[in-house]
């Protein structure tokens, strides 16, 4: 037995040590973390716990009979982050690139059954080139099975994609079908069809990174939520986002002791918003002064930044924030802030996060781009998505909100619990201006002088429609509140709701605008 365990030891290190010296200095030239540097990074110290170590590929053609290497390729099993159990596997790029087949693929989806079966969290490190040719179509089964689990896993457990190398073909699938995408710059890229292909097809020459790298889809394609320039503070992140979300769907997110003061006021915010709508601001500072600690997390920071998405704590307690942002496009909805701010109400809603929504809104952005690309679907993405969202929504207007834009941006309407407005707030179907135009236009033709005849008639349509206190005297809005009373209004209101239980109709699924 002594002779056994020493044998066995001596084999387990073999297996952590890898294919050799040589293959992992190739991967550290290339500026990355071998599969096992990456998993001390991620999970607590010392709380990995392996599983089908020993498992190699059965192939026996084009010489892979030959090559059998331990793990085959993928590190999997499970460990804590925070004390908190998660699943993992990692691609490790140094045996066959990563490329996944048979066994690679069972391994992985053992996994993700106990992911599921123990509802924890699942996050993938992906360092692969795609399916393994050599194993042929039981190397795309391995994928149709990924594929599979992530669909019926979605809603369940949190699922987070982090991207450290290539992912070509039917790989980039799976990420994409998961909560959270994280990219390195400069060594990852997640593409279709290669470069070389597209140059054979199209003619087109164009280098890895800018067909599908981080900063492609990271600002282009909105594919990326994240993006880093280096694999540590990317791991470092994920570890973060994971003190904010709940291990399964049928838990609350974890709550903290807050060390701001629940009541703190916002006396900054008095300067920080001009009351005038047409002057642009900063919403991320707005964010910054009514959470904890001043700390947001935001998603899909650099992709269709008229519409900011991210997680905070309010007195400890996780919340999810969507606000329209002045600073870029005025803030206006486009149909990439539908599809952002969509996705990221129904993951929150998924997993018991509260939604606070900031409005600032002056409508839908116009144009023939807009309306050709499918506004309308698009835009009903967003509206969809909080019509169906059962967590606790509270609505704050700061300024404008005009015409369906409101109504879109959890308005009382659509079924927001609280709503409240700063006395900046102008509410109504498009602002004075346009509304003059419209009502009066013959009357201003005919006027001895129009400019006149249309100021008066604009400060008119405000006085008696847009004042800031006549949507809450129609019962639209719960308090017209005092902006240094933010933080407390938020505080108060989300304590009333954390408790808030909502029984949907018996249906299957709706059927979203896709």
């Amino acid at each position: 037995m002594r002779d056994r365990v020493t044998e066995l030891d001596l084999l387990k290190e073999d297996i952590k040590s890898g294919p050799g010296a040589e293959a992992t200095a190739r991967q550290h030239a290339k500026g990355k973390l071998t599969v096992r540097e990456r998993l001390e990074v991620l999970l607590d110290p010392g709380s990995f716990v392996e599983v089908e170590a020993f498992r190699r590929h059965r192939a026996i053609d084009f010489g892979m009979q030959h090559r059998r290497p331990h793990t085959d390729g993928v590190v999997a099993g499970w460990g804590r982050i925070h004390d908190r159990r998660v699943m993992v596997f990692a691609h490790d790029f140094r045996m066959f690139g990563g490329a996944l087949g048979e066994a690679h693929a069972e391994k992985i989806h053992k996994v993700m059954d106990l992911a599921e079966a123990a509802g924890v969290p699942l996050i993938s490190l992906n360092d692969g080139a795609g399916a393994r040719i050599q194993e042929g179509v039981t190397a795309l089964a391995g994928y149709g099975g990924i594929f599979q689990r992530n669909v019926r896993m979605s809603g369940v457990v949190p699922q987070i994609s982090v991207m450290l190398g290539p992912c070509a073909g039917g790989a980039a699938y799976s990420p994409v079908l998961t909560d959270f995408v994280f990219m390195v710059d400069g060594i990852a890229q997640m593409f279709i069809t290669g470069p070389d292909v597209v140059k054979a097809v199209t003619g087109e020459e164009i280098t890895a990174d800018w067909l599908g790298g981080a900063r492609v889809h990271g600002t282009v394609s909105g594919v990326a939520g994240f993006v880093y320039p280096d694999e540590v503070s990317c791991l470092e992140d994920v570890r973060f986002l994971m003190s904010m979300l709940p291990s399964n769907n049928q838990e609350l997110p974890p709550s903290v002791v807050a060390t701001d003061p629940p009541d703190r006021s916002n006396d900054s915010l008095l300067d920080l918003v001009p009351s005038e709508p047409s002057i642009p601001y900063d919403m991320s500072a707005v964010i910054e002064e009514i959470v904890d600690d001043g700390e947001f997390f935001e998603w899909h920071a650099n992709w269709a930044g008229n519409l900011i998405c991210g997680l905070a704590r309010f007195d400890g307690e996780v919340a999810g924030i969507v606000a329209n942002q002045p600073r870029h496009l005025a803030g206006v909805l486009d149909i990439s802030a539908s599809e952002k701010g969509a996705r990221f109400i129904q993951f929150c809603d998924a997993f018991n996060i509260p939604l606070i929504s900031l409005v600032d809104v002056p409508g839908f952005l116009p144009g023939t781009d807009q309306e050709h690309g499918g506004i309308i679907r698009h835009g009903a993405k967003l509206l969809y998505a909080y019509c169906a969202a059962t967590v606790p929504r509270i609505q704050l207007i700061l300024r404008k909100a005009y015409g369906g834009a409101y109504i879109v941006m959890d308005s009382r309407s659509i079924g927001a619990d609280l709503s409240y407005a700063w006395p900046t707030n102008e509410i109504a179907v498009m602002g004075a201006e346009g509304a003059a135009n419209v009502i009066f236009r013959r009357e201003i033709a005919a006027a001895d002088d129009p400019e006149e005849q249309r100021a008066k008639r604009v400060d008119e349509y405000r006085h008696v429609l847009m004042h800031p206190y006549y949507a809450a005297e129609r019962g639209l809005v719960d308090d017209i509140i005092d902006p240094r009373e933010t933080r407390a209004t938020l505080i108060r209101s989300l304590g009333l709701l954390r408790a808030k239980h909502s029984a949907g109709p018996r249906r299957k699924h709706g059927n979203p605008p896709m």
